[in-house]
C-alpha cells in the first residue's frame, strides 16, 4: 500500500489504480492471455485514525468510535470522486490519520468494465473471474457485527460488486448509465409527471441564468443548454420499465426524475440501487386515497410519518423500528406548496401514511375497514411512500413524501377513470412544482441536510 499525503491525492491515485486495472482487462480480453488479468483488481482505500478525540457534536459525519484502521474497495472511483474527496477530507480533518492507497486482492469481472468487448472465450479461462452475488449483500448498510468486528473496519456502506450490480441494474430499468444520475432525486408513477418535467428542463435549457446546462432522456438523447427543441420534438416514450430524465448541472446537484411504476416492489428495487450513489435527498410525488371525509380531491399530503403494510422491509427494517420524517426536507416541502399555490396553505396537511401492498386494499367489507383502520390517525392510503421512506431511514438518504388525493373511497368517492383523468390534467403541473421546487431549495443549501438523524448508535461508518 502506497502512503499519501492528502484526501485530494488519495483519490486520484483510486482513480488511476482503477483505469489501469480496466485497461489491463481490456489488453487481455483482446489477446487472450487471460493469466494476466490476475492483477485486474479493484483499488483499495485504508485509512488509518491515529488518535481518538473528541471533535464538534454536531458533525454529521466524518466521526468514528475508536482509532483505528478503516478501509473499503472502490469501484469507478471517478464517478464518485467528489463524495471520496468531501468524506476523505472531512474524516482526516477530524483526527490525525494516514491515508494508504493500493491494489485490493478482488478481482474485477468484465461484465463491470466498460469496452471490454467480447468475453466469451474468457469465459473458458479459470483466471477471469464471474460476477458473484456471494459478495453483493448489505451487511454494512444493516449493521452485521461481522461486518464491523474484523481487522479492519469499513469506511463506507457497500463493497465494489454490491456498487457495480446496482448500477448495471440502474442502466438496466432506466435506461441511461449511473454516471450522469443527479444528487436531488423525485420519484413518482406517472408519465404525466415525467412529461411536465421535462417541459420544466426545456424552459431552463432556455435560460441562459440557469444553473441547468443539460437534460438527458431514457432514449439516450442529451439536449445541452441553449437547445431550442420543444417538447413535441422529442420522444418521451420508452422501452424501459423506469424512465429516468436527469437535469444536469455541472457539479452533479441537479435533479433527476424516474417514473418507478406502481407497487412497493419497485420502489425498493430502484432504491436499493440508487443508494450506491449517495443522492442528497430523494422525494416521491404520487396520488392517494384520502381518509378522511373533509378533504377534497386535489389536496396535497406531506408524509410525517409512516404506517407500513407493505411488508416488503420487514425482514430488513422491524416494525418496531419508527421511521421519522426528515426536518430538513418537510421545511422545504412546506415553503414549496406556499409558493407553487401563492401562500394558500389550505390545500395541504401533514399526516400518516399507510402504504399497502394490495392496490385493491379498499374493495373489503365496511366492518373490515373498520378493523383495519381503527385506532389509526393515517390520513391517506398509498403503495409506495413507506417502502421509499424505509430505505431512505436504511441507506441515510434523506427522503420526503408529497401526494396528491386521487379519491375518497371510504366516502363514497372511488377512483373512476372520466374523474381520475381530469384531475390528473388539472393537477400534474403544480403537483410537480411544488417537488422541483423543494429540490431546488434543498440544493441550494445541502447543508441543511447533513443531518444525524439517520446516523446509528452502533453499526455506522465514518463516511455520509
Amino acid at each position: 500500500m502506497e502512503l499519501v499525503e492528502s484526501a485530494e491525492r488519495g483519490v486520484d491515485r483510486l482513480i488511476e489504480l482503477y483505469e489501469a486495472s480496466c485497461e489491463l482487462a481490456r489488453a487481455t480480453i483482446a489477446s487472450g492471455k487471460y493469466s494476466d488479468y490476475v492483477h485486474v483488481t479493484y483499488p483499495k482505500l485504508v485509512v488509518d485514525v491515529k488518535q481518538w478525540r473528541p471533535i464538534d457534536r454536531s458533525e454529521p459525519f466524518g466521526y468514528v468510535d475508536e482509532a483505528g484502521r478503516y478501509s473499503a474497495e472502490i469501484s469507478r472511483p471517478a464517478m464518485m470522486a467528489p463524495y471520496l474527496r468531501a468524506q476523505l477530507t472531512r474524516l482526516t480533518g477530524n483526527y490525525p490519520c494516514d491515508i494508504y492507497v493500493g491494489p485490493s486482492s478482488t478481482k474485477i469481472p468484465p461484465e463491470y468494465i466498460s469496452g471490454i468487448g467480447d468475453i466469451s472465450e474468457a469465459r473458458r479461462s479459470h483466471a477471469v473471474p464471474r460476477p458473484t452475488l456471494d459478495d453483493v449483500h448489505d451487511a454494512i448498510v444493516d449493521g452485521d457485527w461481522d461486518a464491523f468486528h474484523g481487522e479492519e473496519k469499513p469506511l463506507l456502506h457497500f463493497g465494489p460488486q454490491r456498487f457495480d450490480i446496482a448500477c448495471a441494474r440502474i442502466a438496466h430499468y432506466t435506461g441511461i448509465d449511473a454516471a450522469s444520475c443527479q444528487r436531488y432525486i423525485l420519484f413518482t408513477n406517472y408519465a404525466m409527471h415525467t412529461t411536465e418535467f421535462v417541459k420544466f428542463g426545456l424552459a431552463q435549457l432556455r435560460d441562459p441564468s440557469s444553473r441547468y446546462v443539460g437534460l438527458r432522456l431514457p432514449v439516450g438523447e442529451t439536449l445541452s443548454r441553449g437547445s431550442e427543441q420543444e417538447i413535441e420534438d422529442l420522444t418521451l416514450e420508452s422501452p424501459f420499465q423506469m424512465p429516468r430524465y436527469d437535469l444536469i448541472t455541472e457539479d452533479g446537484d441537479g435533479i433527476t426524475m424516474i417514473n418507478i411504476g406502481v407497487g412497493p416492489s419497485n420502489a425498493k428495487t430502484i432504491t436499493d440501487s440508487l443508494a450506491v450513489l449517495r443522492p442528497e435527498a430523494w422525494i416521491m410525488i404520487g396520488h392517494c386515497a384520502g381518509l378522511d371525509g373533509r378533504m377534497r380531491i386535489g389536496d396535497l399530503i406531506l408524509g410525517n410519518a409512516y404506517q407500513r403494510f407493505d411488508h416488503i422491509l420487514d425482514q430488513r427494517v422491524p416494525h418496531t423500528v419508527p421511521i421519522p420524517a426528515v426536518p430538513e426536507v418537510q421545511r422545504a416541502l412546506e415553503a414549496s406548496v406556499s409558493e407553487v399555490f401563492g401562500g394558500d396553505k389550505s390545500l395541504m396537511r401533514t399526516g400518516t401514511v399507510i402504504s399497502t401492498g394490495d392496490r385493491n386494499w379498499e374493495w373489503q367489507t365496511p366492518r373490515e375497514l373498520w378493523g383495519w383502520l381503527r385506532g389509526s390517525t393515517a390520513a391517506a392510503v398509498d403503495m409506495e411512500s413507506c417502502t421509499l421512506a424505509t430505505n431512505g431511514y436504511r441507506y441515510r438518504v434523506p427522503y420526503g413524501t408529497l401526494l396528491s388525493v386521487s379519491d375518497l373511497p371510504l366516502h363514497a368517492v372511488p377512483k373512476l377513470p372520466a374523474q381520475a383523468q381530469a384531475f390528473y390534467e388539472s393537477s400534474k403541473e403544480a403537483h410537480m412544482m411544488c417537488a422541483v421546487s423543494a429540490m431546488e431549495r434543498l440544493a441550494s443549501d445541502p447543508e441543511r441536510l447533513r443531518t444525524r438523524k439517520l446516523r446509528r448508535a452502533m453499526g455506522e461508518v465514518p463516511f455520509r
